[in-house]
């Protein structure tokens, strides 16, 4: 089964051994990028998004190559966190936790401009992207803590050059991975057995970037499909805990 409307898994040959991960924001963009990236390269998979057709199709596709269980919801309901750091321990527990869903602001800015100066910013918009980006990460991090120590397994964080440049526009979406960011740094030094990582993937053509920038050409960045294997290089290397850019990563 890989119905994201009923939280199916996928049924392709891998071992029940074979490692876990977690990844959040998985219907498209990095976080299906990545997760195909993982399943080629033999992990089980949870994946969430909040777009349940999207997450069925993405799970219909990563069930012929390996197990998953799709869980369509978003990351700032209890009772969804708890689902999924569940779904991940049935697997065998998680090695691996992405946190990758997130948002740029939650409601428009004068002009219908989706990035508001912070003199403009909607509280409840503000509100809702620090929920979205920097508290839902720390909670599901906390449930899946224990399967994470059991694996000796990484967190990893994807953050943004927002978080350490202060561009005009994206003060609550910078300053919400700037926060997450800090978090990842804590973490690290309370929990030195795991890797935690947080990391800037670059401009990508994703749906966020051209919803940053409405009307502007997003065709010349790289797609997400070119980032993903940085990342993957990333864990397969366990690196020391830190923050670092894909395109360091990637050499280029």
């Amino acid at each position: 089964m890989t119905s994201a409307g009923t939280g199916g898994a996928g049924r392709a040959a891998v071992p029940r051994s074979a490692p876990v991960a977690l990844v959040t924001g998985a219907s498209r963009g990095l976080g299906l990028a990545l997760a195909r990236a993982l399943a080629a390269d033999g992990w089980q998979l949870v994946i969430t998004a909040r777009g349940a057709a999207e997450l069925a199709a993405a799970a219909a596709d990563l069930a012929t190559v390996t197990r998953v269980v799709a869980l369509p919801g978003s990351v700032v309901d209890d009772d969804h966190r708890a689902h999924l750091a569940g779904a991940a321990e049935e697997l065998g527990g998680a090695s691996l936790l992405v946190n990758n869903a997130g948002t740029l602001n939650g409601a428009p800015g004068p002009g219908g401009q989706p990035l508001p100066r912070l003199a403009d910013f909607p509280l409840p918009g503000l509100l809702e992207t620090f929920e979205v980006n920097t508290f839902a990460p720390i909670a599901l991090t906390q449930l899946v803590l224990p399967q994470l120590r059991a694996h000796a397994g990484a967190v990893l964080n994807v953050s943004s050059e927002a978080a350490v440049v202060p561009y005009r526009g994206w003060g609550g979406y910078g300053a919400s991975k700037a926060a997450l960011d800090v978090a990842g740094d804590v973490l690290a030094r309370e929990e030195p057995e795991l890797r935690v990582w947080s990391v800037d993937p670059g401009s990508m053509r994703t749906r966020m970037l051209q919803e940053a920038g409405p009307g502007e050409d997003v065709s010349g960045a790289p797609l997400p499909e070119r980032v993903a294997p940085a990342l993957l290089g990333l864990l397969r290397d366990r690196r020391p805990s830190g923050r670092y850019r894909a395109e360091d990563l990637a050499g280029r």
